[in-house]
């Protein structure tokens, strides 16, 4: 007897025939053997029409009563869910993250998970039952009060779980048939890949690939939790998360995968003076705001004016945040302008390969310049090199990268459901 963890995200339960299927899909597991524990997202869109609710009553929501707001979308699907999987003839337990012991630090809105203290799940194992826990949720360890872990996190309550029980797997399901070497919704060619290393899929998440949370692969990885990508929709074998032993192939010798993200933004500092500490003032006032920085570059002083600029890329729903710190600054600092720019975009591609191919790199530009995508940044690893481009240009700069790096398949994936988690 096995224990695996599945997770369920929104598109997957997002009517009450979905959830019926999936119910199916979980009885199936618990009766071929296995003892099974749930994690489940909010119905279809329900968070995001929880978030527009609030908004239309204020524009800023109290962050404590927005988290208390947006994890009743969980509560809701996961209730539904035990009542399927009751009318089907077994016994399941719903809890609340609180409830199945995540405890989170006080960050409403982008909670970390500090520990997990699963007795209730154990208790309602041992007692036969299938366990149905609401992702995206915990319980702050200070204040007590509700708390969620950002947006997608619900594969990070997941991840969480299996580690603190010793779960032999942790199943995320999802609406495409698993991990792909592109988005399948802008590059239909995309091929899928049986097995990724956490390093690759670590850099393609991070990249902008959301068929898994960033932070849920980080835990993956520290905990050596295997993770299986699958669809909720089909039985195809899907997309296995793990440490690759030394030896194994690789789905392709040089590049495994192109990522993209169009939820960021670029700030340019321009005439900063060219001494020692100017930017580390700058950078220790931004992470007072807990904003999470991403490509960083500083162009080289000019000798006339001994000033240099300094640009950086950061989620666009901190750029209001940003900017206002950044203006506090300026008198003190001393630099003439701050610029902001939320009209661009990241292409990357990854792959462990890179290390011992030379000329990943230039291959990747002269695909971008001979689909005439102009480059404003560049950002590398070992196993990845990201770009900033035009918002515009994000497409063709993917398709572009995909076919010149040999990863177009002759069969087109398929996308169940059409919302990407």
């Amino acid at each position: 007897m096995a224990l695996v963890v599945q997770k369920y995200g929104g598109s997957s339960v997002a009517d009450a025939e979905s959830i019926k299927r999936v119910a199916e899909r979980i009885v199936s597991t618990r009766r071929a053997g296995d003892d099974v524990v749930v994690v489940v997202s909010a119905m279809g869109d329900s968070t995001d029409e929880l978030r527009d609710l609030a908004q239309q009553v204020t524009p800023l929501p109290p962050p404590r009563e927005l988290d208390m707001l947006l994890t009743a979308g969980e509560r809701i699907s996961m209730a539904l869910l035990a009542m399927a999987i009751a009318a089907l003839g077994l016994e399941a337990r719903s809890f609340t993250g609180s409830q199945a012991g995540v405890i989170t630090d006080s960050a409403h809105g982008n909670a970390r998970i500090i520990d997990v203290t699963p007795g209730r799940i154990r208790q309602a194992l041992d007692a036969g039952a299938i366990a149905i826990v609401a992702g995206f949720q915990g319980v702050s360890q200070d204040t007590k009060d509700i708390t969620t872990l950002g947006r997608g996190a619900s594969d990070t309550t997941a991840v969480a779980l299996a580690a603190a029980l010793g779960a032999d797997r942790c199943e995320i399901y999802t609406d495409v048939d698993g991990i792909f070497t592109a988005d399948p919704r802008l590059v239909p060619s995309a091929s899928q890949i049986s097995r990724i290393s956490y390093e690759e899929m670590l850099e393609m998440a991070a990249c902008g690939a959301k068929v898994l949370h960033l932070r849920c692969v980080e835990y993956a990885r520290r905990e050596n939790v295997r993770v299986h990508v699958r669809s909720s929709f089909t039985d195809r074998e899907g997309t296995w998360v793990h440490e690759l032993e030394k030896g194994t192939p690789m789905e392709q010798a040089i590049i495994s995968g192109v990522a993209h993200d169009r939820s960021e933004a670029k700030i340019t500092i321009v005439g900063v003076p060219d001494k020692v500490g100017e930017a580390a003032r700058i950078f220790e006032a931004v992470a007072t705001t807990e904003i999470n920085i991403d490509m960083i570059v500083q162009n080289v002083s000019a000798v006339q004016t001994g000033r240099t600029d300094i640009s950086f890329t950061l989620p666009k729903t901190d750029g209001t945040t940003a900017m206002a710190t950044l203006a506090a600054l300026k008198e003190s600092v001393g630099f003439e302008d701050v610029l902001y720019d939320d009209q661009i975009g990241k292409g990357a591609v990854v792959g462990v390969g890179m290390r011992s191919h030379p000329g990943v790199t230039a291959k990747f530009f002269s695909s971008l310049a001979d689909a005439q995508v102009n480059i404003e940044m560049i950002s590398t690893s070992e196993i990845r090199i990201s770009v900033v481009v035009d918002q515009h240009d994000v497409d063709r700069a993917v398709v572009a990268a995909h076919t010149a790096f040999g990863l177009d398949a002759t069969e087109q994936a398929v996308v169940y459901a059409g919302t990407g988690r």
